[in-house]
């Protein structure tokens, strides 16, 4: 009997630091994301904010990271699926078509979000199993950007992924008009309030 809780003790343990390991990898992705992200916007070839914004940006502003943001969402591929053009700030229309449909659970709400592969860009080599997933929710418009926010996925293997709002970034039409930026579909918009990821610019 005694062998027995020490094995439990030592599993429990195991676990722990199991989970302990998971979260440090995690919170240390998401301040990867973060510096990348700020290192892009001081970047002159890559940033929207144009020279003389450069100068003046301090860094972009987020929700303090939070796990419960960062969650396993079940995987439906899709098939049969039609192109369609996806509707932008501009007359533009880019052709997408719908990959992924992801089941999750939200602050105790039972979510769906769609993740979409861009035609053009899935021509590329480097960006064959990558996919897009702009959604919208409840913040915007208050602590976050009105016209939603984007996440980026690769393809997984198998039949659930992790989905990390936390990674959620602005389009560029957040910083400048000049930006044509795909507007989140209607079936992508969230019946909760998502405080996680980037916010919105400190003008907006």
């Amino acid at each position: 009997m005694k062998r027995f809780f020490v094995l439990a003790g030592l599993l429990l343990l195991s676990q722990w630091a199991f989970s302990q390991a998971d979260s440090t990898a995690a919170l240390e992705e998401i301040m990867n994301f973060r510096r990348q992200l700020d290192s892009e916007f001081q970047d002159p070839k890559e940033s929207p904010l144009g020279e003389k914004g450069i100068p003046a940006f301090e860094g972009h502003r987020f929700f303090p990271a939070d796990l419960h943001y960062r969650v396993i969402a079940k995987v439906e591929r899709l098939s049969g699926e039609k192109v369609f053009k996806m509707q932008t700030t501009t007359e533009r229309k880019p052709e997408y078509i719908k990959v992924l449909k992801l089941h999750f659970t939200l602050r105790d709400t039972a979510c769906v979000l769609y993740a979409y592969r861009n035609l053009a860009l899935a021509a590329k080599e480097e960006y064959k199993d990558h996919l897009f997933l702009p959604f919208t929710d409840l913040s915007n418009g208050f602590e976050s950007y009105g016209g939603g926010r984007y996440i980026d996925l690769r393809i997984p293997e198998g039949d659930s992924m992790i989905l990390d709002f936390n990674l959620s970034y602005n389009p560029y039409c957040a910083y400048s008009g000049k930006y044509s930026c795909p507007v989140p579909p209607a079936e992508n918009r969230l019946p909760v309030k998502v405080e996680a990821g980037i916010l919105a610019p400190a003008e907006h």
